[in-house]
């Protein structure tokens, strides 16, 4: 029986495989995972995104709880930030949600970001793909709390969460540019500190400001995920924004564009590694120390390796 097949069957411990084949870039996980494609979009996938300290690993931990006592199974995919020097990743969701860890109707599994901008691995999409295919009702990815840049969730995710706490407001100010408008439901965590009605206060305007285009005005919820507070009523929120969806027809048209930046994203990324491999990697380096030294302008050198590879390939 291959990895796809025991993933559908409910074989965690093969999910886990898969998932590591997939952030190692393994050839043998296409395979699985073309398999597991044409099986899935079952899951409604939540993307949890915010600056670092804004509490979305406790957030997600009470979402869970909550889900699963509801009967539902709970997916989570959460992504380091990993180190410039080595790529590896501090995993600490995972310590963080170790009392989840042993419920048999969730899976955790912390990725490193890899460098991937955007706050997203790449490989997460791959992964949300496995959750589903296991059977997970609901896929929760948290990302790295980077700020504007993780405007990426949107493209994995079919719900996206934007968590804020109180007392930042030039933080609020930076980001508005970037990920206010990917938010379908906003969240003040660590409500119960001073300045959330200010913080309240600014997010209504800037979402004033931004205008409202879809068929659903995002809401601005208060938790207090410490103690579990208005935790019950973002999950309420979080079901009704797929009903919407669902109700304004909206959700295969968005996963139809979804599906197309995942394309494009693979496209150019295995386009790249093949015309640098058509060219040479020694060529590539050599290539690379002239524009760093001067000697010829980066369009210039990005003509030479695709005519290199036109030229190969006939294109």
């Amino acid at each position: 029986m291959g990895l796809a097949e025991r993933v559908a069957s409910g074989d965690r411990r093969a999910a886990a495989r898969l998932i590591s084949l997939i952030e190692d870039g393994d050839e043998s996980a296409c395979i699985e995972l073309a398999e597991l494609h044409r099986r899935g979009g079952r899951a409604h996938v939540i993307g949890v995104t915010g600056s670092p300290g804004a509490g979305k690993s406790t957030l997600i931990h009470r979402m869970a709880k909550i889900w699963r006592g509801r009967g539902r199974t709970v997916g989570i995919v959460a992504v380091d930030p990993s180190s410039p020097f080595s790529g590896g990743a501090l995993l600490g969701d995972r310590i963080r949600m170790q009392e989840l860890s042993t419920d048999p109707g969730v899976f955790i599994r912390s990725m490193s970001s890899r460098g991937c901008p955007g706050g997203v691995a790449r490989a997460s999409s791959d992964a949300i793909r496995v959750l589903d295919a296991l059977g997970m009702d609901k896929v929760i990815v948290e990302t790295v709390g980077a700020g504007q840049s993780e405007v990426a969730v949107m493209d994995v995710a079919q719900t996206v969460v934007v968590v804020v706490v109180p007392g930042l407001g030039d933080d609020i100010q930076a980001i508005k540019a970037g990920i206010l408008e990917i938010g379908d439901i906003f969240v003040i965590n660590k409500a119960d500190r001073e300045g959330a009605d200010q913080t309240q206060r600014e997010l209504e305007v800037m979402l004033e400001l931004g205008g409202n285009q879809r068929c659903w005005r995002p809401p601005i919820l208060r938790t207090v995920a410490r103690t579990g507070e208005g935790v019950s009523e973002l999950v309420d929120k979080i079901e009704e924004h797929r009903e919407a969806l669902k109700r304004e027809g909206v959700l295969e048209e968005a996963e139809r564009r979804r599906c197309r930046r995942e394309v494009l994203e693979l496209l150019k990324h295995k386009a790249a590694l093949s015309l640098i491999s058509e060219y040479g990697p020694e060529n590539f380096e050599a290539l690379i120390r002239d524009v760093a030294e001067r000697r010829i302008h980066p369009h210039e050198a990005v003509e030479r390796v695709l005519k290199r590879g036109i030229r190969k390939n006939r294109w």
